[in-house]
């Protein structure tokens, strides 16, 4: 039982953190900090996957499932933020692009 209480201490915690940290980058520093990051994402989604591997009971697999579905989303968020920024990027003139 006390086990339960230091993980959801520790997730609390985390939550607290990255949310004062990235509350406190500037704007035209998010995206490029974004985009640098995504091999982050990459990282929570194996850690959801080997959470569900280890899932035994179906409430467990269904959060599991959860997990894998939303890590992936903010897998491919990143990367589709990514692409968009550096399109703005890209000369509109020449070239024949």
């Amino acid at each position: 039982m006390i086990e339960g209480f230091v993980a959801l201490y520790i997730f609390i915690l985390a939550a607290f953190t990255g949310y004062e940290i990235i509350s406190r980058v500037p704007e035209t520093l998010h995206t490029p900090l974004m985009s640098g990051a995504n091999f982050a994402h990459g990282i929570v989604v194996v850690g959801a996957m080997v959470a569900l591997s280890h899932a035994q009971t179906p409430a467990e697999q269904a959060l599991g499932f959860v997990a894998v579905l939303l890590a992936a989303m903010n897998a491919l968020g990143g990367y589709v933020v990514t692409e968009r920024m550096l399109r703005m990027f890209k000369s509109s003139q020449g070239g024949g692009e």
